[in-house]
Formats: C-alpha cells, sequence, structure tokens
C-alpha cells in the first residue's frame, strides 16, 4: 500500500499544474486573444507627419502617434507648442517579439539627417530638430551605442548632432494630424517631395533606407550539457533538462510577492513579470501572460494519460511548465511554471543585470 500511494505522490508532482487540463483546446485560442505586451520608442525626426507615415510600414510596429514633447507646459497645441520648446515627434509602440529597438533605431537613421542641427530638410526651427528621447536606460545606451556607430560609419561627413534626451511627457497631436499621410494623400505627397526628405535618404542610402536591418545575434544561448551540469542544482537540471516537476508549496516562489522579472535559469532570457503574476492556488508560481511572448515556445503534451500544452523557454530550449486555459483576466490563461526552471531579478537590479529596458515597467511604484 505504501509503494501505491507513493506512486500516485509522484504521479501527482509529475502532472503539476493539472487543474483545468480537459480545457486544453481552449488556450491556443485565448493565447491568440490575449493583448501583445508593447514597449515604446520615442523619436523627432522633422515633420510628424512623415515619421508617422514611415514608421507604420515595419513589420512589428503596432501603432504610431504623433505628437509634441520636450519642451515645458502641459496641453501644447500646434499653435503653440514651439513657442513652450516642444519638438515633433511620434511615440512608435512596437511588439519586442518581431522587433528589437536597435532595429527601429537603424530605421530611424535612415529617414532623417542626423547632421542638421536647425531642423529637418524644408522644415526648419528647433522644433523640428532630430532627438531620440530614451525612455529608461537600456534605451539611452543602444541609442548611444547606435548613434556612435553611425558616426564611425562613415556614412556622413559632417557631425551627428541628434540630441539623445530623456523622455518625459508626451501629448498627443491633434487628431487631424494623425495619420495623415492616409486622410490627405494628394497633399501629404506633395508636401512630401517637395521637401527633399525621400530625396536626400535615397541619396545616402539608396534601396537600403526601407529595408529593416536583421537583428543582431541573440544573446541568450544555452550553454553545453558539462556547463548546464556543473551550473545547475539537482532540481534546477531535473526540471529544465529532464522534464520534471518541482513539488507543490516547496519552491522558491510559489509565494514571492516582490515585484520584478522572471528569466530562464539556463540561457538568461525574459520570461515572466511580477505584475502578472498572481496566486492560483496551486502552490506552483502562475503567471497571466508572458513578458516576451517572442521567448516562449508552447508544446503538445500526451503524457501521464491526458493532454497538456507544455512551455519552453525559445532560445534555453528549457522545459518551464504548462499553459491552462483557466486563469483570470484579461488573458484567461494560467501558465503554471516550476520555481527551478527560473532566476527572479528585483526591479531594483534590473540595470545592472542587464535588462535596464524592463525598468520602465515598474516606473509607476518605484
Amino acid at each position: 500500500m505504501k509503494k501505491y500511494f507513493g506512486y500516485l505522490t509522484c504521479l501527482f508532482f509529475l502532472i503539476g499544474c493539472q487543474r483545468g487540463a480537459a480545457e486544453q483546446p481552449e488556450v491556443k485560442n485565448k493565447a491568440m486573444e490575449a493583448k501583445v505586451m508593447t514597449r515604446t520608442a520615442t523619436f523627432a525626426g522633422g515633420c510628424f507627419w512623415c515619421v508617422q507615415a514611415d514608421f507604420e510600414k515595419v513589420p512589428g510596429v503596432v501603432r504610431v502617434v504623433s505628437g509634441y514633447t520636450g519642451g515645458s507646459g502641459d496641453q501644447p497645441t500646434y499653435e503653440s507648442y514651439a513657442k513652450s520648446g516642444h519638438v515633433e515627434a511620434v511615440q512608435v509602440f512596437y511588439d519586442p517579439s518581431k522587433i528589437t529597438y536597435e532595429q527601429l533605431l537603424d530605421y530611424f537613421w535612415k529617414h532623417i539627417d542626423p547632421t542638421d542641427a536647425g531642423g529637418q530638410f524644408v522644415d526648419r526651427g528647433p522644433q523640428y530638430r532630430s532627438v531620440i528621447f530614451y525612455h529608461d536606460e537600456e534605451q539611452r545606451r543602444l541609442a548611444e551605442k547606435s548613434k556612435e556607430d553611425l558616426a564611425k560609419s562613415g556614412r556622413f561627413t559632417k557631425p551627428i548632432v541628434t540630441e539623445l534626451v530623456k523622455f518625459d511627457k508626451f501629448f498627443d497631436a491633434e487628431e487631424y494630424h494623425q495619420d495623415y499621410y492616409k486622410k490627405n494623400p494628394l497633399r501629404y505627397k506633395y508636401y512630401r517631395h517637395g521637401s527633399g526628405r525621400d530625396q536626400f535618404v535615397e541619396k545616402v542610402w539608396g534601396s537600403t533606407h526601407s529595408e529593416v536591418r536583421p537583428a543582431t545575434d541573440n544573446p541568450y544561448r544555452k550553454p553545453d550539457d558539462l556547463t548546464l551540469r556543473n551550473k545547475l542544482t539537482t532540481i534546477q537540471y531535473k526540471v529544465t533538462q529532464k522534464n520534471g516537476t518541482e513539488p507543490a508549496f516547496n519552491n522558491e516562489y510559489w509565494n514571492n510577492k516582490k515585484e520584478g522579472i522572471y528569466v530562464d535559469i539556463v540561457s538568461g532570457e525574459p520570461l515572466f513579470s511580477s505584475l502578472d503574476k498572481y496566486d492560483s492556488g496551486t502552490g506552483w508560481p502562475s503567471f497571466t501572460r508572458p513578458l516576451d511572448p517572442g521567448n516562449i515556445v508552447e508544446k503538445e503534451d500526451r503524457s501521464f494519460f491526458t493532454v497538456r500544452t507544455e512551455v519552453r523557454s525559445k532560445h534555453g530550449d528549457s522545459h518551464l511548465g504548462h499553459v491552462f486555459s483557466d486563469g483570470p483576466p484579461p488573458t484567461g490563461l494560467r501558465y503554471c511554471m516550476n520555481s527551478a526552471a527560473l532566476r527572479f531579478i528585483p526591479k531594483e537590479d534590473l540595470g545592472k543585470e542587464g535588462y535596464g529596458e524592463y525598468v520602465s515597467l515598474f516606473s509607476r511604484k518605484m
């Protein structure tokens, strides 16, 4: 009897977050319906009609808004923004699983004149100067490096004068300015051709100005097996490499209430945020959605006489846990993870740990 009871206990742990498994066919549909977690980039490159039109062509960009930023005072208008020191700018909301901030920077350089401190093309004055407004230290670091690389490339003979400024507030422009190129196509085309913008970028970049540079090598890699055996604890290796399951209520993060992000213990790729963590009552850390969907892989799992959806990390190929369709709003999903597959990084350590791009997620509470 003791042997039989031990088998049942082991089976319970192996199945893990099995609660709700009968509803698994719904998981994929709910995941598809969940809102894409976007990030924000803010650029000033002269006339925001043109900059908005350019960025809306980029794959992975979800939405672009024209507006005013960088000055003093609230509620600037088209008639007053220049007097209060604002510039015409756009906010780019993008899906980080499809395009990176570095790629957006590269695209930005190819659509402006970064050597012009007095405006952009036919539009003159400080309100039309080019600026990169960084939202956190990671964006600042990437923008500085991108600007330095451009200067060293020899593409321009004049100095690169585009400013790098810490982002503060952004004010949406009037509705008639939003998607102006769609609402007034003839007027827009006439203005754009006469501005000299396209002629300039074509001369400097040729046909490549419309291309999105491929992403750089991914920094998240899986070490060899010997390294993993030396690096990981017994339970960490068993869970991530052998598809194991740790005991419920007896793991590191099931009741962790600190703010920060969770990364793959193997590769370091960002996986989940404390902002999406909740108490599921299962004894394992549970989340309503991934922090970066591009780092998550879902597979059908038919082990232990049932059909479930396994969750693995994309780059580390670590077994993380399973996802179920019995979660709370807004996604209706429950990503039930093993603490042993994760490493928690507190919000105050994100910058020094190399995850500065996520600091802004917690800025309202810091």
